[in-house]
């Protein structure tokens, strides 16, 4: 079945920085309507969503995170140009002619600038700008940008979703795309009229990219004895890359995380993810992530005795950049390969 672009869409262009994840949670509390027999906000902001299994007698969790890499606003100038600090792993080149949206009273459209390459010397020509070198030109006076906008706001990307041949194309479906996937893995539960094997917790995280903070406290709270996360992970299947270098490719299938540089997923669960996606035929590529970490090791780690955890990616091509891209067959293969995992769990083999 096509995925649901239109959908997509709105989750990924909704505004979100860490610590600011107000509007993409209350379009995911409306989405979730009808979806879940619980759904409740706990004090940091994550969103818990409870679909009950067939039994109790364990818990699993799988965790998406809401937030994306943006800004928070530091400083006005007297010309009304606006600094700021990074919420979340910027590369400062891909900041170059961006837009953004400077959520203050209301929000303002941007442009992030930098010295003109006409006046640069030959030094500055040759180095690379960094994060301290840009500015936001709203095009105001400072007397009018401090009507609206004030020091601590958030800042982020301006970026439509086009689709582009099989993938589509957008800021944030790092990771956006995931909150998508565990969206409509919980509507295809609801309409297969399956259950999960046991009580699965849906939990749709905050500032994961500051540190895995949301999905930290939500696995102290659920304790579950199972961890799904869900992320993105890097494509880098293009010109120049050596095949040790792609970790994964687009349209090759959903990925099973075996190791990131904050969690090796346990072996236990990564074998059941392989059995599933072969009894199920659903595409699958192994990952291999050298650096970046997700959700994954919060599941694993902030519980007592610790969860079985392991991951889903969805392969993405130029991550943490406007241009975003991902395959919707890839995508469509995570929804079904979390809907069947989460079914089936209770057979799988969870000896030593």
């Amino acid at each position: 079945m096509p995925i649901d672009v239109s959908l997509l869409a709105k989750i990924c262009e909704a505004p979100g920085a860490p610590g600011f994840e107000k509007e993409i949670r209350k379009l995911v509390l409306m989405e979730l309507k009808g979806l879940a027999d619980e759904v409740r906000v706990d004090n940091m902001g994550n969103v818990v969503a409870l679909k009950k299994g067939k039994s109790s007698e364990k818990k699993v969790m799988a965790a998406a995170h809401m937030d994306e890499i943006g800004f928070m606003v530091t400083h006005i100038d007297d010309n009304g140009f606006i600094r700021f600090n990074p919420l979340g792993g910027f590369d400062p080149k891909t900041l170059t002619a961006q837009r953004v949206i400077v959520h203050g009273k209301k929000d303002v459209i941007g442009v992030m600038g930098s010295k003109p390459i006409h006046i640069m010397s030959p030094e500055e020509k040759g180095k690379i700008l960094k994060l301290g070198d840009y500015f936001i030109d709203l095009g105001m006076e400072k007397e009018e940008v401090e009507k609206i906008v004030s020091i601590g706001d958030s800042v982020t990307r301006r970026s439509e979703l086009l689709e582009l041949g099989d993938c589509v194309n957008v800021k944030s479906l790092d990771n956006r795309v995931s909150v998508f996937v565990l969206l409509e893995s919980l509507r295809a539960l609801k309409k297969s009229r399956r259950k999960p094997a046991y009580d699965f917790y849906a939990v749709f995280t905050v500032q994961e990219e500051v540190g895995i903070r949301g999905a930290n406290v939500s696995t102290l709270e659920i304790q579950p004895d199972f961890g799904i996360g869900l992320d993105t992970t890097i494509a880098f299947d293009t010109p120049g890359s050596q095949p040790q270098e792609s970790c994964t490719r687009l349209g090759k299938g959903a990925a099973i995380k075996l190791m990131d540089s904050s969690a090796i997923c346990d072996y236990r669960m990564v074998a059941y993810m392989k059995k599933v996606a072969g009894a199920k035929k659903i595409q699958w590529q192994p990952e291999i992530l050298a650096a970046g970490g997700t959700d994954t090791a919060g599941l694993q780690r902030m519980t007592p005795g610790g969860s079985i955890a392991g991951a889903i990616s969805i392969p993405t091509r130029n991550i943490h950049q406007s241009i975003e891209m991902s395959s919707k067959k890839d995508i469509e293969g995570c929804i079904k390969l979390l809907t069947e995992c989460v079914i089936g769990l209770d057979k799988g083999d969870w000896k030593f």
